[in-house]
């Protein structure tokens, strides 16, 4: 269902953080996470977020962004379960009375990730994160109506994470595709061990079955284009390079080394080395949660 009501997005692009953590990353650089990109989704009057960031005064910057847009936020929409897409969700919702919604599957992975603040999210970010209370509900059907037009939440899969979803919006031939896609930043690995890169390349799949012209990537060189047909491309590619250079070496240090000697220009070095520390921890087994907090920090 559409409308003549013309539809538009804008894309706020967050620097990255530095985290508190001493520890120098392989080639010597500080450790400092990726950009987020955060989009607002709008019509004439009303709008919906896409992915709220992580901490208070990110949140602080984005809201003064949205109500510089004079535009009515509707709804706060979460594309997966990671913190730094949702937790200022209510902080958020409650500035301009909107309503959090998401997956089922997101909403499970919300509840994970709330019980993994205090041991993982609040030591990298200690006290700049404000509460988050999972207030998220679905949707019918997974759609949402924005001044007559429909924004379909499409289910992808495994991609970086569990229960990845991204936001389609076919009138502006637009995805907004959460950590499904990314844009010239280092895909985050560390949840991928037993087969989950093919279950990240069916997820980019159900990405290019709907045929975007434009796609919004969570994580993003903000100097780059939207063009969907290149990021489609360069995340499955970038998943086929690391699988052979995985293959290739047989330590974090150097497989870290390669993929920065292959992408040189990609940002997110720091979720680069957690990837590569979390991918050859899991090759030891263990308990999965306790893989991922040693390589986290």
């Amino acid at each position: 269902m559409s409308t003549d009501t013309a539809l538009g997005h804008d894309v706020l692009v967050l620097d990255p953080l530095p985290q508190s953590l001493p520890e120098l990353l392989p080639n010597g650089e500080p450790r400092v996470y990726q950009p987020v990109a955060v989009t607002l989704v709008h019509g004439a009057q009303d709008a919906v977020l896409v992915d709220p960031p992580l901490t208070r005064t990110q949140a602080r910057t984005v809201g003064d962004w949205v109500a510089a847009s004079g535009k009515r936020l509707t709804h706060v929409f979460a594309t997966h379960g990671h913190g730094d897409h949702w937790f200022t969700a209510q902080m958020l919702a409650e500035r301009f009375g909107a309503q959090v919604v998401a997956s089922a599957g997101t909403i499970e992975q919300m509840h994970t990730n709330v019980s993994a603040r205090e041991a993982l999210w609040d030591v990298m970010w200690p006290g700049q994160i404000p509460p988050s209370p999972v207030t998220a509900v679905t949707v019918p059907g997974n759609r949402l109506t924005l001044e007559g037009h429909d924004l379909h939440i499409v289910e992808a899969g495994h991609a970086d994470s569990d229960d990845c979803t991204v936001l389609h919006v076919p009138d502006l031939g637009l995805v907004v595709a959460g950590d499904v896609i990314y844009n010239g930043v280092h895909q985050y690995l560390g949840e991928a061990a037993g087969g989950g890169l093919d279950a990240w390349r069916k997820a980019i799949d159900t990405v290019a079955a709907l045929e975007p012209r434009r796609i919004v990537a969570s994580h993003q060189n903000k100097n780059l284009d939207d063009d969907a047909a290149r990021l489609v491309a360069e995340t499955r590619q970038y998943l086929d390079v690391a699988e052979a250079t995985l293959a290739a070496h047989d330590t974090p240090v150097d497989f870290f080394h390669a993929m920065t000697e292959r992408y040189p220009e990609h940002l997110g070095t720091t979720v680069l080395w957690v990837s590569s520390r979390a991918v050859y921890l899991a090759r030891e087994g263990g308990d999965p949660w306790q893989t991922l907090l040693a390589a986290w920090l």
